[in-house]
C-alpha cells in the first residue's frame, strides 16, 4: 500500500514537473535530472509543438505569480513560442510578447518586448544589421536593453573579457546545438534587481540563458527589423 502511495506520489509530482518545463537537476521547485525525454512532451512526429511550449510558460508564470492575461491565452499569435528550427526546445528556445514594435519615419522607431525563459533554456546566438525599407531609407541597427523581472539569467556577449570558464554550471548547460560557433564568451550574472542592462556595442553578437528557475525579461530597445536578424548557428530561424 505504502508503495502504490509512494508511486502515485512520485508520478504526480513528475507531471507537474513537466508542466512548468522544470525537469533539470538543478531546479528549486523539482527533485528529477534533465535524463526525460522532453521530445516526446514538446515533439509530435517530429515537429515542435507550439501548443506545449505555450502550457509550460504559463505554468512557469503562475510559479512567479506573474499573470496569465487572457490575451497571452488566445491562439492569436499574441503570445509566440520558438524552438528556432533546431528541434531542441528544452534548452534552446524562447517564448515572447512584442508589446510594441513601432518603426516611425525619420528616427529609431521603440520595441517592448518580453522574453520567457524556461529554466536552463537559451536564446540562440544573435545579432542585429543595419538594414533597409521597401522605400530604401536606412533602418539602424537594433539598439537594446534588458531588465529581468523574475529568476536570472546569464548575459553572453562577444564584447569583453572571455570568461566562460569562470561559470562553470552556465558552460556545462549550453544547448550542443550552440556551442560549435558561439562567438559571445564574456559573461555576466544578471538577477531580478531592478537595474537595466544595456548591450555593449551595436551589431555585436550576444544571448541570454535562464537559470535554473527559469526567467522573464523586460526587453526595452529600438524597432525590430526582422531583416536584420542574424544567427551565428547554421539553419536557425524566428
Amino acid at each position: 500500500m505504502k508503495r502504490e502511495i509512494m508511486s502515485g506520489a512520485l508520478m504526480g509530482a513528475f507531471a507537474l514537473a513537466l508542466m512548468t518545463g522544470c525537469v533539470t537537476s538543478t531546479c528549486k521547485v523539482c527533485p528529477f535530472s534533465k535524463a526525460a525525454d522532453t521530445k516526446s512532451i514538446y515533439y509530435k512526429d517530429g515537429k515542435f509543438d507550439a501548443a506545449k511550449g505555450k502550457q509550460a510558460y504559463f505554468a512557469m508564470m503562475k510559479r512567479f505569480n506573474v499573470p496569465v492575461y487572457e490575451a497571452l491565452v488566445k491562439d492569436e499569435g499574441y503570445f509566440w513560442v520558438l524552438d528556432f528550427n533546431k528541434g531542441d526546445f528544452d534548452s534552446y528556445g524562447m517564448g515572447g510578447v512584442f508589446w510594441s514594435n513601432t518603426k516611425m519615419p525619420g528616427n529609431y522607431g521603440y520595441l517592448g518586448h518580453e522574453i520567457y525563459l524556461l529554466p536552463n533554456q537559451s536564446i540562440p546566438e544573435h545579432r542585429h544589421l543595419v538594414t533597409k525599407d521597401d522605400k530604401g531609407a536606412t533602418i539602424p541597427a537594433k539598439e537594446e536593453s534588458w531588465m529581468v523581472r523574475n529568476g536570472y539569467v546569464y548575459g553572453f556577449s562577444e564584447v569583453g573579457e572571455p570568461n566562460l570558464d569562470k561559470y562553470p554550471e552556465a558552460k556545462a548547460l549550453l544547448s550542443r546545438v550552440q556551442i560549435p560557433y558561439l562567438k559571445s564568451l564574456h559573461v555576466e550574472k544578471w538577477v531580478a534587481d531592478g537595474r537595466t542592462h544595456v548591450m555593449p556595442k551595436t551589431e555585436t553578437w550576444h544571448f541570454m540563458m535562464a537559470g535554473p528557475e527559469g526567467a522573464i525579461i523586460s526587453e526595452f530597445a529600438t524597432y525590430h527589423d526582422m531583416a536584420g536578424l542574424r544567427f551565428s548557428v547554421p539553419g536557425a530561424k524566428p
